[in-house]
Order: structure tokens, then sequence, then C-alpha cells
């Protein structure tokens, strides 16, 4: 017997953990993991549509990251990074789907090759320059978010550990220009 844990908000969907497990064999309830966001992204972008794909195809668009007042302190020495990892929620993703075909691509793929926000906890994570910290504003360069987006985490961006060399990429076989240029459509919209 399945126990159904209280409800999850993810985005504007509310699920409980019962409607999230994978299938009838899961024998144990899913923990629930209640996140609040630590601040909002403003970016120029208010419409899923036509926007880059990547923070590569952002070159040059600027946006701001507000962080709520309570975490002020947390942004001490952050000035330091020239980049910094942002981690947000799809908040208009309305579906989930464990094969979609990317952007990049004719072929559907698993989710998780992807991606895509239609992922089953519509998190999304970006690489961004760090313009400027000042207060509880932070001004980043190469943002590819949707404007509105609740902010999960922020992280420095650290080349010692998070280059990959001798990496590869699978699927992909576009090139830094190709991903540059390319545009989002909706096929990941409604």
């Amino acid at each position: 017997m399945i126990l159904a844990a209280p409800p999850c908000i993810t985005g504007n969907t509310t699920l409980t953990t019962e409607e999230n497990m994978p299938g009838p064999e899961r024998k144990t309830p899913a923990p629930v993991i209640l996140m609040q966001p630590i601040g909002i992204i403003h970016t120029p972008f208010n419409t899923l549509e036509d926007m880059p794909i990547q923070p590569k195809g952002a070159e040059g668009i600027t946006g701001t990251v507000e962080l709520e007042e309570q975490y002020l302190a947390g942004l001490a020495d952050l000035d330091g990074f020239s980049h910094i990892y942002l981690l947000y929620t799809f908040h208009m993703a309305k579906r989930t789907a464990l094969t979609v075909t990317p952007f990049m691509d004719t072929s559907p793929r698993g989710v998780f090759a992807t991606r895509s926000p239609l992922r089953p906890n519509h998190i999304g994570i970006s690489i961004v320059k760090l313009v400027g910290v000042e207060k509880n504003i932070i001004t980043v360069q190469g943002i590819d978010v949707l404007n509105g987006s609740p902010l999960l985490d922020i992280k420095p961006y650290i080349a010692a550990f998070d280059a990959v060399q001798n990496s590869r990429s699978g699927w992909m076989q576009g090139s830094a220009e190709d991903v540059s240029r390319k545009r989002s459509d909706a096929r990941f919209v409604g």
C-alpha cells in the first residue's frame, strides 16, 4: 500500500508524492522535498518563444538576479568570481515528458539526455558572467532565462573544479555557433 505524502508544489502544478512515483513497482513513498525560491531572475525575455536556448546564444544579454534580503550575507565574496551558476525553476513548464525532441535535433531523446524544461522537477541551470553585485542585486550577462523565473540557488563557477577536459556530448553535434544562433520555439510550451 502506498501512502500519499503532503502535496509538493512545483511550478504551476501541485503533485502528490504518489503521482510523482515512477510506477506501481515503487515500494516506499518518495520523500517530499520542499524548496523556497531565494530570489527572482529578471531578463528581457517575457515569452518562451524566440529565446536563446543556452547561455551561448545570449552573449551580451544583461539581466539581474534579485535576491531576497534575508540572504544578503550569503553574497559576501561572490564578486571575486567571473561566472556563476544559477539554479532556477522552469516555472512556466506545464507538463513533464520523459522523451522530447530537443531544439538542436530532430530525433526524440530521453529528457535526461537533454536540457528540456519538461523534466520531472522543472529545474534549470545556467552559467552566466557575473558583472557586479550591489546589495541584493546581482547583474549578469549571457542569461538565457525567462523573466520572473524563481531562483533556487547560486554557485560560483570554478574552472579548476568545473572544466572537464576530453568530455563527450552524446547525440549533440551542433557547434557553439549553431547553438548561439538557435532560438526557442513552441515545442515545450503548453
